[in-house]
């Protein structure tokens, strides 16, 4: 949530969503330092001065707290998915339009660097990878069920859909990928770029014919 949002909140849940928010600052900093299996949940809990009662409250598990900043992420593509107005255009446009008008709605100050060290972290630990494939296949059903209700489309009779959902996730992390390792900089206007990208590449991609390697 950005921060201007947080401001605007009662102070109670400024008060969950600041715990929530060193959480996953906490986490990525001891992940990163010491390897996410060499620190423990109670040594995190410590450090952000927290009982586990309250991590619990806020994640499910290690795996979920480093992975949040991209799952926050998501969970605003599946809200502009079901807010968004039907268009004229494609399917497949306009998930990528939900797409990125959930990464202009990330904070602008700190979330690219949370993101950038969250994938990295991910690429190297094989729970986390393992949990984001869990959690990319929840997110894609989630996806299908707004399309369901909000539009003529049978997901299990048509493959189209999905066939839609999925290019748009694999544009997307294919653009992470390019990005997060870059010597950019990290800032959701350059993730932007590479998601764009990514996205206009996508037709050339699926007519690309390779020519035969030359004979030595």
């Amino acid at each position: 949530m950005p921060d201007t949002a947080i401001e605007r909140l009662p102070l109670r849940e400024r008060k969950k969503q600041r715990t929530r928010q060193a959480l996953i600052d906490t986490a990525l900093e001891l992940f990163d330092a010491h390897g996410f299996d060499n620190v423990t949940l109670e040594q995190l809990c410590d450090t952000v001065d927290v009982s586990k009662r309250t991590f619990f409250r806020n994640f499910t598990s290690k795996e979920d707290v480093a992975m949040a900043p991209l799952r926050e992420l998501w969970a605003a593509f599946l809200t502009d998915m079901a807010d968004r107005a039907p268009g004229t255009g494609s399917l497949h446009q306009a998930l990528q339009d939900s797409l990125l008008t959930a990464l202009d709605r990330m904070p602008p100050q700190a979330w690219a660097e949370r993101a950038a060290r969250s994938h990295r972290l991910a690429q190297c630990t094989p729970s986390m990878g393992a949990n984001n494939l869990q959690f990319c296949a929840r997110t894609v059903r989630d996806a299908l069920d707004v399309l369901q209700e909000r539009f003529d489309i049978d997901p299990r009779a048509d493959y189209r859909p999905r066939l839609a959902l999925d290019i748009v996730v694999a544009s997307f992390h294919c653009a992470l990928d390019e990005w997060s390792a870059g010597s950019e900089t990290r800032d959701i206007a350059t993730l932007t770029r590479h998601v764009r990208r990514a996205f206009d590449s996508v037709p050339a991609a699926l007519t690309l014919t390779p020519a035969p390697r030359a004979a030595n």
